[in-house]
């Protein structure tokens, strides 16, 4: 039998043991590093999207790389028969490719997006990456089409098994907690620095399953330009983009 200074002495080892070991405080689990191509129109060149989502990554300690092509009104049809989408594609290296055209919320558009997206989803996989869809959002003066503006891009993603960032249902989310968040540009349709931070947001929980409050309101991207946006408003945002990725989001 064990005397009681011996077990003391023992207690004390093992305590000492935890907490120089660092067992007491578990470290952050690495998360893979992603290259990503972006592959759409002004909806993500507006404000630099890819750039703000590698900047939250940065903030967060996250390692992320960022390419796009974009052309203004172009769908994924147009982007496919243009060429230099698929050309930056078959360079090779991508975890995942971003697909995006415009809201899609007509019947022949919906159709159109799924039919693209089958056909893009083919080739990123034999280029072993993942696809994944980036939802947008109506023009201002058609909000009663977010529905299904949601429901085709849900589709699309369902279709080819792809990741799904729920953009649109972000902004949503934003202006159930306050209606006036400035989410639209000047033109009503694109997306203010506001709005394109919380279309970052959702798409960097996506990408890396990591929580969005907490993250800077204040951002300086690669090419030196600065999103900043006000504090209280970031964190609105934050918190409309955790609640759709986890209502829509497919990661």
């Amino acid at each position: 039998m064990k005397t009681p200074w011996r077990l003391a002495l023992v207690a004390a080892l093992l305590l000492a043991w935890f907490v120089f070991s660092g067992q007491a405080a578990p470290k952050r689990p690495v998360a893979r590093p992603q290259r990503v191509l972006f592959i759409g129109n002004s909806l993500t060149y507006a404000n630099q999207l890819p750039l703000i989502v590698e900047a939250l990554a940065k903030a967060a300690g996250d390692h992320l790389e960022t390419s796009s092509v974009t052309f203004g009104g172009f769908n994924l049809e147009d982007q496919w028969n243009q060429g230099s989408a698929l050309r930056e594609l078959d360079k090779g290296g991508w975890t995942v490719v971003v697909l995006q055209q415009g809201p899609s919320s007509l019947p022949e558009n919906r159709a159109d997006l799924r039919l693209w997206t089958k056909r893009w989803a083919e080739r990123i996989r034999k280029a072993e990456a993942r696809p994944a869809l980036y939802m947008v959002w109506p023009d201002k003066t058609r909000l009663g089409f977010f529905d299904a503006v949601s429901q085709a891009y849900t589709l699309a993603a369902a279709d080819v098994r792809g990741m799904l960032f729920p953009a649109g249902e972000a902004w949503r989310a934003a202006w159930r907690r306050d209606a006036n968040a400035p989410l639209y540009g000047p033109d009503d349709f694109h997306p203010s620095a506001a709005g394109s931070y919380a279309a970052a947001l959702s798409i960097y929980g996506m990408l890396f399953q990591r929580p969005l409050q907490g993250l800077p309101a204040k951002l300086t991207l690669r090419d030196g330009s600065v999103i900043d946006v006000p504090p209280a408003l970031a964190a609105l945002l934050q918190e409309a983009a955790t609640e759709a990725n986890k209502k829509f989001g497919k990661p």
